[in-house]
């Protein structure tokens, strides 16, 4: 496997669940470290975390800040164990929504882990599939308009390299947590062969006996990609 991706859900309703509403965001990061451990043990080299939809931006504005700033305070903290064990660190998303000092932020944690690869993250923050689709689609028509491609060159690889996860093999795997199971607008044109796992437990509740139980359950199938 190169690619896992997770959609941790459950974060609020296991906050409910325990009385820990303040501090819900920080035991779902606590969460991630244990998923980085994982593919570092597992040498799964991309991982991806659905961390905050554009569908999520319609929320106050204090949730939003909460969930920013506890992802920076987790990753500040473990900055240094991160670079030591290979960790790089990518924000994905639509950066217009970052003010300048967040922008400053994720400029500097993406630069110090920029140097190792062992494992890349993604964190994908004001993500949706179906908004980098678009995305895509208008970036094409501009490059078609100025002459730089021609429509009738335009391909699967040419369309990829104008998405926002361009620079990443597409999911093998797609865990989500919390017992639903969709994909809530996640990396909607990637996941086309992917399989896709739930996990009937809150996201601060997985544990590495639930990830191995679907790495081993996903290395059981056979996979045709519909051939």
């Amino acid at each position: 496997m190169k690619h896992l991706a997770i959609i941790p859900d459950g974060n609020r309703r296991w906050a409910k669940k325990t009385g820990k509403k303040s501090a819900d965001y920080f035991f779902g990061a606590k969460s991630c470290h244990l998923a980085v451990k994982f593919c570092l043990k597992q040498k799964i080299p991309y991982l991806s975390f659905f961390v905050f939809s554009l569908e999520n931006f319609n929320r106050d504005e204090s949730f939003q800040k909460h969930v920013l700033n506890v992802v920076f305070d987790y990753i500040n903290n473990h900055l240094n164990e991160f670079i030591a064990i290979g960790l790089r660190i990518k924000f994905t998303g639509n950066k217009s929504y970052f003010s300048e000092q967040e922008l400053n932020e994720i400029k500097m944690i993406e630069q110090r882990t920029g140097v190792v690869d062992k494992l890349t993250v993604h964190l994908l923050f004001y993500y949706g599939g179906q908004q980098e689709i678009l995305s895509a689609i208008k970036s094409l028509g501009k490059q078609i308009q100025t002459g730089a491609v021609k429509l009738q060159d335009i391909n699967e690889q040419i369309f990829k390299k104008h998405l926002w996860l361009s620079d990443v093999p597409d999911p093998d795997l797609v865990i989500r947590t919390g017992g639903l199971a969709r994909l809530s607008n996640f990396l909607l044109y990637q996941t086309a062969y992917s399989e896709f796992m739930t996990v009937d437990c809150f996201w601060p509740e997985i544990t590495q006996e639930h990830l191995l139980n679907c790495l081993n359950k996903f290395e059981a199938i056979q996979r045709n990609f519909g051939k």
